[in-house]
């Protein structure tokens, strides 16, 4: 470390302000700056996250094979973040094979509206589940001696006027839903470099936004690496500099250099302050550098089963009502396979993340090869074009009908999931539906398989009686979805988004994606899971559902204390037992519900989870420790997480509808941050107040008592009722008030004098 530090005073000694200038930028569209006289090397970097897109140029051109793991939306329903470290580690050692240091990538935004085009590149509408996720992938790729680059920060919910739009969100909102996951995937895995987004936060664009940059980013998770734009994202390169944002990609052919150049010349930036960022950016540089290993090499056919395996968890079995599922392949004789992405596979997003990927696995020929006994029959149901064509559907139908078995595969095209452009709608195709239709009426024993990144209406859900969703499964996930279908492997994945029965149902739906340059996030906290139980709405599937081909039992939940201060730690544990005849793995999520809150909060949030596997019969314990921050929420009024004292059921559940464990603890000591109080704030702010209480109560009571004067004694009733009714009036009143509803009789020296005490 020392010897770190010592290497970049060197070298900053020895830049001139024109070669400082040009390290703030890249060099061209993929690489950083070089400065050769000083060996001060270029750092490569390539589009991600689940697979490198590194191009066989400087261009958008064609780009070098590289496994095709899944998307994050796949990967994050495993609800394994081991799985998601060794997916990481694969990822670095192609980096290293590929002369690439640095990933962009993973995206950690919050999938506010299913419309959005790039939600195939999220984990989850949840924080907790974001930030974990991430964090396991950044710290699997990092140990590869390879940088990542955590994204869009913050508030990128959508591709609708990404670049020029001002995303409205309030304080609270801001910091439990769409900053926490960032959060925990900083402080966790510190990845090497941190991607700021195209739009405006609160007015200000991200890549100049001081709050989030520096007080949130650096001074306050104490952020050790360094900010980037995203692509064309700079606005004002000197302000980004005071801000925070250490590298503008891709190369500016040296027009904003010159604006830093002009800026410390006429003193508009201290010079100190760009050899701050460059020292950060530096100790990035030399430390890849360092890393970089000659004549990597990894093992393809390794990485295409870890590829697999990834989607193999990350598949959901939504529906297995008729026990279609596990397929018996000693019974089945014949099996319609349906649907041009069973042969085809759409297996990932389109956009900076598209893989040109080593091999491909399709279901059609993976199921083939399992059922050697099996008569597998095709019908391609649509094309392409993805328009109803009535003789594709007439084959597909009669193809169905002189089967034992159909399983159809539809979804969303590439059209309707891309980076840049926002969905219209959350249906299917209508040639897609229609498809499913019609083989349901004539072909009761059907398998529907859903491919999509995020997701879609089913009207036909209640004459289906089997529905599995595949995500886009990356290169291996037709032989993933085959090994699911026989039963080779268990479905263990569960939903980390809401499904909505409709649209409509969504959080955002009146405020998405907003007009005249500006969304409002008018939803607040309530996002996903939070929304649909606050308002009692009934989604198609909730979130963290997903079924199984064997059952589990939870008990024996034990904490280590019922009663804690909020700044005590709290031990949970529980057991799981694997009820059933065939081995799996289970999903545990722990939920935390404040009984009573000043606040409004949402009826439950996750907190914890975790993945464990089990044999038959077997059982095992899950343990979490549970903190502060697990009880907060946070209050822009004091600008600090805020615990308040009183009950909170610990929920245990398979799913954030299906709780099967719960017990109440009590929190009765708390140690918050006391809010700020001024001639603005409420008299029952006072009251709350350790230090304001008592310097007010006294003028409290009085005023109490000159508005019930007029009340005789004799009758109490009535004096009680005038008193709770001025109560009411008076708490809610800002302190300067006091003088004129006194009558004078309490001056504003005498309140000037209260606040000059607090």
């Amino acid at each position: 470390m020392l010897l770190m530090k010592t290497r970049i005073e060197s070298l900053l000694t020895q830049l001139t302000l024109e070669e400082k200038a040009a390290l703030c930028s890249g060099q061209n569209n993929w690489s950083s700056q070089p400065i050769e006289r000083l060996n001060i090397p270029s750092i490569y970097m390539t589009d991600g996250p689940h697979g490198l897109r590194r191009e066989a140029d400087d261009g958008f051109g064609n780009s070098l094979p590289a496994t095709c793991f899944p998307t994050a939306a796949c990967l994050a329903s495993s609800w394994n973040t081991d799985l998601l470290t060794r997916v990481g580690e694969a990822i670095g050692k192609e980096c290293q094979t590929q002369g690439v240091q640095i990933l962009l990538g993973p995206g950690a935004n919050i999938k506010r509206s299913p419309l959005n085009g790039r939600n195939f590149e999220y984990f989850s509408e949840d924080p907790i589940v974001s930030g974990e996720m991430a964090a396991a992938l950044i710290s699997g790729i990092q140990s590869q001696g390879v940088g990542t680059s955590l994204k869009h920060y913050v508030a990128n919910n959508q591709e609708f006027e990404r670049m020029s739009i001002n995303a409205q969100v309030d304080e609270r909102a801001l910091r439990e839903i769409y900053l926490a996951g960032f959060e925990i995937a900083v402080k966790k895995a510190q990845p090497y470099t941190l991607m700021c987004a195209y739009n405006k936060i609160n007015g200000v664009f991200g890549s100049e936004n001081t709050y989030l940059l520096h007080d949130i980013l650096k001074k306050e998770w104490q952020y050790k690496g360094i900010v980037m734009s995203d692509w064309d994202a700079v606005h004002d390169r000197v302000a980004g500099i005071k801000a925070g944002l250490h590298l503008e990609m891709p190369g500016n052919e040296g027009v904003n250099d010159r604006k830093i150049i002009e800026a410390v010349r006429n003193g508009n930036l201290d010079e100190s302050r760009l050899d701050e960022v460059l020292t950060e950016w530096l100790n990035i540089i030399l430390t890849l550098q360092d890393a970089k290993q000659e004549n990597a090499t990894f093992n393809t056919k390794e990485h295409h089963q870890l590829a697999q395996e990834a989607a193999s968890e990350g598949i959901v079995l939504l529906k297995n009502e008729a026990n279609l599922l596990p397929l018996d392949t000693q019974k089945t004789a014949s099996i319609a396979v349906i649907g041009q992405f069973s042969q085809q596979p759409r297996f990932q997003g389109s956009g900076s993340s598209r893989v040109i990927p080593t091999d491909v696995d399709n279901l059609f020929d993976s199921l083939s090869a399992q059922l050697p006994n099996g008569n597998l029959t095709y019908a391609a149901g649509y094309d392409k074009a993805h328009k109803v064509d009535d003789q594709l559907i007439s084959e597909a139908v009669k193809t169905a009908q002189n089967s034992e078995l159909a399983i159809i595969c539809v979804g969303l095209p590439e059209s309707f999931e891309t980076e840049g452009i926002d969905r219209k709608h959350i249906k299917l195709p209508e040639s897609h539906r229609t498809l499913v239709e019609q083989i349901l009426k004539v072909q009761p024993n059907t398998i529907v398989i859903l491919t999509n990144g995020s997701p879609v209406e089913m009207p036909w859900l209640n004459e289906a009686s089997t529905v599995v969703e595949g995500w886009l499964f990356g290169q291996g996930g037709g032989a993933a979805m085959a090994n699911i279908l026989t039963g080779k492997i268990n479905p263990s994945g569960k939903l980390t988004e809401t499904f909505p029965i409709r649209l409509e149902d969504s959080p955002s739906f009146l405020h998405f994606p907003g007009t005249a340059k500006e969304v409002k996030y008018s939803e607040g906290i309530f996002v996903g899971y939070r929304y649909f139980e606050k308002k009692k709405i009934k989604p198609l599937f909730p979130f963290g559902h997903g079924l199984s081909y064997t059952t589990f039992e939870y008990s024996n939940l034990m904490v280590s204390n019922s009663k804690i201060a909020d700044n005590g730690l709290l031990i949970v544990q529980f057991s799981i037992t694997n009820t059933g005849k065939t081995t799996g793995k289970e999903s545990a999520q722990l939920y935390i519900q404040d009984v009573e809150s000043s606040i409004i909060r949402p009826e439950k949030e996750l907190k914890h989870f975790a993945k464990i596997a089990l044999a038959p019969n077997e059982t095992k314990e899950i343990k979490f420790e549970l903190n502060r921050r697990d009880f907060a929420f946070y209050d822009p009024i004091s600008k600090s997480w805020k615990v308040e004292k009183g009950n909170f059921n610990l929920l245990i559940g398979a799913s954030s509808t299906d709780i099967r464990l719960q017990k109440t603890i009590h929190i009765h000591t708390v140690h918050n941050q006391l809010p700020p109080l001024d001639q603005y704030s409420t008299i029952k702010e006072f009251l709350a107040h350790p230090v304001g209480q008592p310097l007010v109560q006294p003028i409290y009571e009085d005023l109490l008592a000159f508005a019930t004067r007029s009340v005789p004694d004799d009758q109490p009733e009535k004096q009680q009722e005038i008193k709770q009714f001025f109560v009411y009036i008076f708490n809610d009143m800002p302190f300067y008030k006091i003088e004129a509803v006194s009558n004078g009789r309490i001056s504003e020296a005498q309140l000037q004098e209260i606040l000059a005490q607090l």
